[in-house]
């Protein structure tokens, strides 16, 4: 009897970008780089996540004819704690510093990132050797019946919790008991030392829990309905892939997970092991290097929305620039320059297919004016989160909340005062509404170059943004036309300034100071002369995302091609379903005083009088942690690699051990469904 051969099993992988949700089904058949059997597009549904999953998966399964038992792992990757970072974006969160002063608050960055939201300080925290301070956790246990009505979450950072977490561990288990909410501490999610830097990766984490945990709900949720029994694995920033169970506790790993999971993408589709990315989305342009294979990782924790965190992500660049950027005009030139970003905005042409009459005849109202104002072709608009997210409003802020409404609402007849202006950014900073106005994407649609949306609604933007007076009081453009070929040229330029300036970074320059320099400039313009200059990489680019075969076909980069692979336009959904899990764990053995050897490791802290013993204690402690953490993250066939690097000094010819650093590294694919 002949043995009936089992088919290979079908893996989703999901994207949620800024603007669309991909999906995209694959196979490991048909040759090493597998099958994309089908691949598809729905927009993201900011309000309920589910309703543009749902789009994208069903379009897969449709186009493919495929049973949703045959799937066998759910990838995804998802651009959502991204965006909300570089739009300052997230929940209002309770900072408690243990051991800290007020005075550490303006390090790193930390004040900043906080902003409005509160902050608890207590007496306690360790030294470098894991002793501890007198801990008082009084005040912040006043502080908890008021912060629980007011905040989504809480972040805990004790002094050197690194080396003893015990105190973090205290408040952690305190707030959760009084309050409920979920808590983040700092020594889950570093093991580097820096107090405010992991106060601030920490806070960062806080805020994005509710957002990350409402995609995986509805993930969860949609893929129980459709019959889909499979794992749900999330693309992390450094490209591993981990369970989406330990994706809720850190969604600050998963900030450039959809970057991260494109570089994946980029070298399965090119099979190149050396390139430029540049993967151009909605909101944010992202730039990374693959060396010999790999992406490149940042050896200082990822910069987002101009924070430095500890988490470890790709060596990546994000730039506010996408194809529903923001069109500003340059203020008080005379020929004022095209601007572009860091804002995204809802797509006019998005609006209008959503909105129809509501946003056409408003516009049509402000072309009727025989002068263009400083509101022209602007709303705004309810995100549609829930009502609990809105805790916290101030009077003025809640007021102008009530009045926008599910229906865009023109900015000239909702503002009064410029101080309503500043207002309504905060309302867009809470991520409670949208700004929706003339970008890139209405530009495409105007030339023909776009059609997914409204090109109407586009070109009735355009014709309101060409009408806009430069410094001598000339409309800046003839046509809506005129003005949209600028747009893009502009956004192709700035595209390729941004691949130089990444890699004039990466060898060490000031990127933005170099690119800025007018040799480069003349370079990229083909700028003739009698002196002439090209600049060009050592590697080509690889050019990914939905619009780039229409941004990157005439990249300004002498000397290189740019690939634009044939699914570029779901890298990020492929690079989710072909990439490993990939976690670690590590310990330190350090000399409080001579003859004694302190381990610190996990939640522990062990001493040992052998230097030997504890090194041998630390290496089987960091190897089952880190076996413990791949089973968490969804393999269950890690390979598992063990370093310890020493730092000992050697006096009169005797060595002296200061410090020992032993770090396990565990990887392997994911679990899929029997």
């Amino acid at each position: 009897m002949m043995a009936t051969r089992q088919p290979k099993p079908l893996f989703l992988g999901i994207d949620t970008g800024g603007t669309y949700t991909d999906a995209v089904l694959w196979s490991e058949e048909g040759g090493p780089k597998g099958k994309v059997l089908a691949k598809a597009k729905s927009l993201t549904t900011r309000h309920d996540l589910a309703v543009g999953i749902s789009g994208a998966v069903d379009a897969v399964l449709e186009k493919s004819r495929t049973d949703p038992a045959a799937i066998k792992l759910v990838s995804m990757s998802t651009t959502l704690a991204t965006n909300a970072l570089v739009e300052g974006q997230g929940g209002r969160v309770a900072l408690v510093m243990i051991g800290f002063s007020e005075a550490d608050l303006a390090r790193d960055g930390l004040k900043t990132a906080l902003g409005t939201d509160p902050v608890v300080f207590c007496p306690g925290g360790h030294d470098v050797h894991g002793n501890a301070a007198k801990l008082d956790l009084s005040g912040l246990e006043a502080a908890l019946p008021e912060l629980g009505r007011s905040v989504s979450g809480f972040a805990v950072c004790a002094y050197f919790a690194t080396r003893n977490p015990a105190h973090e561990l205290a408040a952690r288990d305190l707030i959760r008991e009084k309050t409920g909410l979920p808590v983040t501490a700092s020594h889950e999610l570093s093991a580097k030392l820096g107090g405010p830097r992991r106060a601030l990766t920490t806070l960062l984490n806080a805020r994005l829990i509710s957002m990350i945990d409402r995609l995986v709900a509805a993930t969860e949720g949609f893929l129980a309905k459709r019959g889909i029994a499979a794992p749900l694995m999330v693309v992390r920033g450094d490209g591993a892939l981990v369970s989406a169970a330990f994706a809720r506790q850190r969604p600050i790993e998963t900030i450039l997970s959809g970057p991260a999971a494109s570089l994946v993408g980029a070298r399965h589709m090119t099979g190149l092991d050396d390139a430029m990315v540049s993967d151009i989305g909605g909101t944010t342009t992202d730039v990374a290097v693959l060396d010999g294979g790999r992406p490149r990782l940042d050896p200082e924790g990822a910069t987002v929305g101009g924070f430095r965190t500890m988490v470890e992500a790709v060596a990546m660049r994000t730039f506010g620039l996408g194809g529903d950027s923001e069109v500003a005009l340059e203020d008080g030139a005379l020929d004022p320059k095209i601007l572009l970003g860091p804002r995204r905005l809802v797509p006019l042409a998005l609006a209008g297919m959503a909105h129809g009459e509501a946003v056409t005849a408003e516009l049509e109202r402000q072309l009727r004016a025989p002068n263009p104002g400083r509101m022209d072709g602007r709303f705004a608009v309810r995100t549609g989160v829930p009502d609990r997210l809105a805790a916290g409003l101030t009077a003025p802020e809640a007021k102008l909340y009530e009045a926008i409404g599910a229906a865009p609402l023109a900015l000239d007849r909702l503002l009064s005062s410029n101080a309503q202006n500043a207002t309504l950014n905060r309302l867009v900073t809470r991520g409670l509404v949208h700004i929706c106005g003339f970008t890139p994407s209405d530009a495409a649609h105007v030339l023909g170059k776009q059609s997914n949306w409204d090109a109407a609604t586009a070109r009735l933007g355009a014709e309101l943004f060409a009408r806009r007076r430069d410094g001598r009081g000339q409309a800046i453009a003839a046509t809506p036309e005129e003005i949209s070929q600028r747009v893009l040229v502009t956004l192709t330029r700035w595209s390729a300034e941004y691949i130089l300036e990444t890699a004039f970074a990466e060898d060490g320059l000031d990127g933005a100071a170099t690119v800025a320099h007018a040799l480069v400039q003349r370079a990229v313009d083909g700028h003739p002369g009698i002196a002439r200059f090209t600049v060009a990489l050592d590697r080509p680019v690889i050019g990914l995302g939905a619009s780039a075969p229409l941004h990157y076909a005439g990249l300004p980069l002498v000397g290189n091609g740019c690939i634009v692979p044939e699914d570029t336009d779901v890298a990020n959904a492929l690079g989710a379903v072909v990439g490993q899990v990939r976690v670690s764990a590590e310990a330190r053995v350090s000399q409080p005083k001579e003859g004694l050897f302190r381990l610190a490791s996990g939640q522990t802290v062990r001493d040992f009088t052998d230097e030997a013993k504890a090194i041998e204690a630390a290496e089987a402690d960091v190897r089952a942690i880190a076996a413990g953490r791949a089973k968490d993250a969804g393999t269950d066939s890690a390979e598992i690699d063990v370093a310890t690097e020493f730092k000992v000094s050697t006096i009169e010819g005797q060595r002296m051990f200061i410090e020992a650093h032993v770090v396990a590294v565990a990887s392997g694919r994911p679990r899929i469904a029997v």
